[in-house]
């Protein structure tokens, strides 16, 4: 007789998105997935295993009260795929005829919020909430996100409020971290007030506090007007107006003296911070980060025999528009509880937008592109590499891409990079040279525009671009 099969295969990206948040960080130790499925209405989730003893089990997921995917069904042991895949379909077939949307599990929080139902008037919300909330070609970073806030704590109370009007670039980052972190498959403690997150892969643990650079309320426009910038006022600004603009949220979070919380004190404590000061400034600032953190810029030449050389210049101080301040953020007072500063040019709505496009979320008549620079790997290499990719079946992105941390020499708590290991790793020698380890892609910078596809395929109309 013919059996109708209830779940359909779907992308590992969709299922990463949906139940990457409920998964214990050691199930990678014990078992590798191999398959994944979902039946029509998407509220049912599969997935097929095989653990390192080479038998077989399928885990079957629905929404609990909160909304969040969670097992609901262990099917083991079978000796083959395919007796897998039998139990799963029938078990599944069996939960369907229930007809139950929610498989409540008594831990719930109650909590299951609506990020993207506006708690205030129009004239309060932040106008990039509202692009997020209301644009066909933000859709897939609305669903994704919407799927993460199910998992996120809201330790303060007021993620919501701040999302949708006065801190949306600071609560995105937050989220996005959240999202690093898990893909990372890291033990992630959200109990206490601070530091943001507390983490660990079972042999060190570690302390983030996240930081964002703002605009300044008395800011000249025309300076950080990014159509007006030339080359020559990027390398300015970099030399003096960003380090400073990096320096004051550092500074100010350095008084706050986490390392002296019980929950901080002798583990390595991380700023990880992102430049939202000026629209697309994450395309040109990084550069100024490290050289502030370090106190040291980098020049490079071509010797005779055609070998790149590069040399380190101490930097004393940056001075801007009358303000000055001391070069070097590792080396100032207490700074030595920093053990490293993360940073990432792409962990932006733009990331949302098509890690979410990646997963199956939005609007299917959006194409998503994206383009920009990164590291070339050719030790005489003075300039990066070019990337251009369309967001498809065989596009790949991780969470981490784009991450760069820097390591503190001074630092009492050095951070291990077995902690991090998917992203790119800085290290200061004592000549002032900074060494590198970097993943295989690594980009520096991007842009990501969202195609609205016509009737004429070949014509279609740009939505939007990040």
């Amino acid at each position: 007789a013919f059996l109708w099969h209830p779940m359909y295969p779907i992308r590992r990206e969709r299922f990463e998105a949906l139940v990457g948040y409920s998964r214990l960080p050691h199930a990678v130790a014990v078992s590798r997935e191999l398959e994944w499925y979902a039946n029509d209405g998407g509220w049912l989730l599969a997935t097929i295993l095989v653990d390192y003893e080479d038998e077989f089990a399928a885990i079957i997921l629905g929404r609990d009260s909160d909304w969040r995917f969670r097992c609901i069904e262990s099917l083991a042991p079978y000796q083959t795929l395919e007796d897998a895949r039998k139990s799963m379909h029938a078990k599944s077939r069996d939960l369907i005829a229930e007809g139950r949307m929610t498989y409540p599990q008594g831990d719930e929080r109650g909590k299951k919020r609506d990020l993207f139902k506006p708690i205030y008037a129009q004239y309060k919300l932040n106008p990039n909430f509202e692009f997020v909330r209301t644009s066909k070609g933000y859709s897939s970073a609305k669903e994704i996100i919407a799927e993460a806030m199910h998992h996120y704590i809201d330790i303060d109370g007021n993620f919501i409020e701040q999302f949708q009007t006065t801190g949306f670039d600071s609560r995105l980052w937050e989220l996005y971290l959240f999202a690093y972190l898990t893909e990372e498959f890291l033990l992630i403690d959200r109990t206490h007030n601070a530091p943001d997150f507390i983490v660990s892969n079972g042999d060190q643990t570690v302390a983030i506090e996240a930081v964002t650079v703002q605009p300044s309320k008395n800011i000249d426009m025309e300076e950080i007007d990014p159509i007006a910038l030339t080359p020559e006022k990027i390398q300015d600004l970099q030399r003096h107006y960003m380090p400073i603009k990096f320096g004051s949220p550092l500074y100010s979070k350095l008084q706050k003296k986490y390392w002296e919380l019980k929950q901080v004190v002798d583990i390595p404590l991380i700023f990880a911070i992102a430049d939202f000061h000026a629209k697309q400034s994450m395309l040109w600032s990084s550069t100024a980060l490290q050289n502030y953190l370090y106190g040291t810029r980098h020049e490079f030449q071509f010797d005779e025999d055609g070998q790149l050389v590069i040399s380190p210049i101490k930097i004393d101080f940056h001075e801007h528009n009358g303000k000055k301040i001391p070069s070097g953020f590792f080396f100032t007072e207490n700074a030595e509880h920093i053990s490293a500063v993360m940073f990432s040019s792409t962990g932006t709505i733009s990331k949302f937008i098509r890690m979410g496009k990646l997963a199956g979320f939005g609007d299917s008549t959006v194409k998503v592109l994206y383009g920009g620079n990164c590291y070339k790997h050719d030790p005489n290499a003075a300039l990066p590499d070019q990337f251009f990719f369309e967001i498809d079946e065989n596009y790949e992105e991780t969470w981490g891409e784009g991450i760069s941390i820097f390591h503190n020499p001074r630092a009492l708590q050095p951070l291990s990079r077995d902690v991090f290991p998917s992203v790119a790793h800085h290290y200061m020698q004592e000549d002032g040279q900074i060494v590198s380890y970097l993943p295989e892609f690594h980009p520096y910078n991007g842009l990501t525009t969202m195609l609205l596809v016509t009737d004429d395929p070949d014509h279609p109309n740009t939505v939007a671009s990040s």
